[in-house]
């Protein structure tokens, strides 16, 4: 899906990691940053049962944060070198229990605009080696410069 896609910034990949590296919560529920490509992000996350609901699955409010993230910097990939991103707005598919030994959530842009970007997101259950799609998000991320409020963290 990404492939059509060219980014702004030369070093678009540093500028997300630096940036995924900011983001607390993430470090927080283990997802780790697995691939970047312009428009393109794939993020992992090991089960672990202090994010379960209780009926063991993943809750899907991690699942929902996660695809969030990996929408967000798919779009931030492509945004130019001054800009930084926020989600306007996103639409989550629930469509199994997220039943799995580790998750990827696979981020991609469908349309990259000036302010705001459109983006899919799919979450995959992995067992035993078999994937298993247990959410979809749709996402509306948005360029954003000159705020004094949203700017680089330095990863700590």
């Amino acid at each position: 899906m990404a492939d059509a896609f060219a980014p702004r910034a030369k070093n678009y990949r540093e500028r997300v990691e630096r940036s995924f590296a900011a983001q607390r919560v993430m470090r927080a529920l283990g997802v780790s940053l697995a691939r970047v490509a312009p428009g393109e992000v794939e993020l992992h996350l090991a089960h672990r049962g202090d994010l379960t609901q209780q009926h063991g699955f993943l809750h899907a409010g991690v699942i929902a944060s996660a695809l969030d993230s990996a929408c967000g910097y798919a779009a931030f990939s492509l945004m130019p070198p001054e800009a930084e991103v926020l989600t306007v707005e996103f639409k989550i598919n629930l469509l199994a229990p997220a039943a799995g030994e580790m998750f990827h959530c696979i981020g991609a842009v469908v349309k990259a605009g000036r302010t705001l970007s459109a983006a899919h997101g799919d979450a995959w259950a992995v067992r035993g080696g078999e994937r298993k799609l247990v959410a979809q998000m749709s996402a509306t991320l948005m360029s954003v410069t000159g705020r004094d409020d949203v700017r680089p963290q330095n990863g700590a």
